[in-house]
């Protein structure tokens, strides 16, 4: 087995890669907290003709969701850095029948005002997990929240994925993909610290919070786990977490449990939601 792009030097301060690959195991992973997702959003009532921000869209699968739901009298705006990604989401969105989205090109920690607001819904799905700057965008993503629309965010706590009983492969590969997350000052406990940042950014105390995650066998979820690890590879031996021998033998490590452990119960990384539903001046 060989790793793939390891001499590409890290794009900017995000640990994930940006190709054709990587995109496509965002997509496969949007996809798996679908229902995850859309239970929060039938939670706070999300309604037909509302408007809703897609706060970090990626590949648009969470657009998707809400653009269902809010018709053709609602509208989705999704914003992203990456600019690419984004485009791809909305031809796919709009060649499936969804012409109320749109895309904007927009990197969140730069100031900038976010257009169309104020909005029903601000959602953001996995982007306090990545950015530095997580309070401060939270704030301005609350300003953007319309009186008496909501702000939802769902992010990541990477802490305990585990199978059982554990093994060196999965320990081995959470470390790497921790400390490449860790190199890029994300936050791989995220999603636990919503509360907290909730209050940090002058949100408040959540209306309330939810727990999703996957237990799966450990076949399908080294097969993820090793998609992320080719992907935070460059950043990981950018900054001496591993190296390019190290990495192979991983690899080569974590193929032999799957062929040894194929059905492993394995915990996956939990998504943790938080609301926050804005008074009436």
């Amino acid at each position: 087995m060989t790793t793939t792009a390891i001499n590409r030097p890290p794009g900017g301060r995000y640990a994930l890669g940006h190709t054709p690959d990587e995109y496509e195991r965002l997509r496969a992973q949007a996809r798996m907290w679908d229902a995850a997702t859309g239970r929060l959003l039938d939670q706070i009532g999300l309604r037909p003709g509302a408007s809703c921000l897609d706060a970090g869209c990626g590949p648009g699968e969470t657009m998707r969701a809400m653009a269902e739901r809010v018709g053709s009298a609602g509208r989705v705006l999704g914003i992203d850095a990456d600019a690419a990604l984004g485009g791809m989401a909305l031809e796919m969105l709009h060649g499936d029948g969804y012409r109320h989205c749109a895309f904007h090109a927009q990197d969140l920690t730069a100031g900038e005002p976010i257009p169309g607001a104020p909005y029903d819904l601000v959602y953001a799905r996995l982007l306090l997990f990545h950015l530095p700057q997580r309070v401060d965008v939270l704030a301005r993503l609350w300003e953007a929240v319309a009186p008496g629309g909501h702000l939802l965010v769902q992010d990541f706590d990477l802490r305990g994925t585990s199978s059982l009983p554990q093994l060196d492969s999965v320990a081995d590969g959470l470390r790497l993909v921790t400390g490449a997350f860790g190199a890029a000052s994300a936050d791989v406990s995220a999603g636990a610290r919503l509360p907290q940042l909730f209050a940090q950014a002058g949100v408040g105390t959540p209306d309330g919070t939810d727990v999703a995650g996957h237990l799966m066998p450990l076949a399908a979820a080294s097969a993820q786990l090793e998609q992320v690890v080719r992907s935070v590879l460059p950043m990981a031996v950018a900054h001496g977490i591993t190296t390019e021998d190290q990495a192979e033998a991983l690899l080569a490590s974590m193929d032999r449990d799957v062929c040894r452990f194929p059905d492993l119960p394995t915990l996956m990384p939990l998504l943790i939601g938080a609301w926050k539903r804005k008074g009436q001046p």
